[in-house]
This record gives C-alpha cells, structure tokens and sequence, in this order.
C-alpha cells in the first residue's frame, strides 16, 4: 500500500498523523492531551490503514489542526500568546453560545485563521525544546497527573 505523507487522521477522539520513515517505513504519532505534543505511537497504523469506520478515519490537514487545537485548548493552561489567541477562540464560542447560535461564517474563519497560528507555535516551541533550548512558556494539563 503507498500512502501519502503527511497523512492525518482520528483515532476515537484523538488527532493521529502518519510520516515517512528514513528507510521508507511509516511512523505515527497521536497527541497526548496532557503535554500537547506529538508522541510516537506505531501501534495504531494498522488501525488508521484498514479500520476506517466509526472512530477511525481520515483528516483533511485542516480538520486534523482544528481537532488538535481544540484539544490543546481544552486540556493545557498556561500564559502567554498561544493562551491569549485560545482565549480570543473561546470568548467568541461563549458570545455565540449565549446568542443560540454558531460559530458565523467569519467566527470560524478567524478560529482556523488562529488555531494555524497556534499548531504553528506548539511546532516552534517543541523544536526549540528538542533542540535543548529553554521553554519560552509554561503551561499545564487540566488532566490529572
């Protein structure tokens, strides 16, 4: 089977990606809700290959940053500008909430416009984390330890 990479998927509730190996394998990595961050996990590639049903299945690139980014928003606190731009995301479901409606057609254009931005940071702050350099942020998990 040749499959294109990137590729993205939901793993039950989970966002999951699939990139080539240097020796032309495949590996995967699910998102830990409690760090944030991308963690390998193999195990599941059979899984998003060939049980495509129910809580399983293919992503588009935008749908796996949004589903990854409302994770991230639900489940870690911290400060600074990633937090600030969630902040901004909620306030706008809260108006529309209280409204009795959805998200309108900007709302949700914005909320991808931030949420790119945000995946974007998370990705520079990891490399520069896995590079040895200093967090440029703290956060936590809302899930307990």
């Amino acid at each position: 089977m040749t499959i294109e990479t990137p590729a993205y998927f939901r793993h039950h509730d989970s966002p999951y990606r699939l990139d080539k190996t240097a020796d032309g394998g495949l590996a995967g990595y699910i998102l830990s809700w409690r760090t944030g961050r991308f963690v390998e996990d193999n195990d599941k590639i059979d899984d998003v290959l060939f049980a495509q049903a129910g809580d399983i299945g293919a992503l588009t690139e935008q749908q796996f940053v949004i589903r990854t980014e409302d994770l991230r928003r639900e489940y870690l606190r911290g400060g600074g500008p990633i937090f600030a731009l969630y902040d901004t995301i909620s306030a706008m479901h809260s108006v529309a909430r209280e409204e009795g409606r959805p998200l309108s057609r900007e709302e949700a254009a914005l909320k991808v416009s931030l949420y790119r931005r945000t995946f974007r940071m998370w990705e520079d702050e990891f490399a520069r984390l896995d590079a040895g350099e200093p967090p440029t942020f703290s956060y936590t998990s809302t899930l307990a330890q």
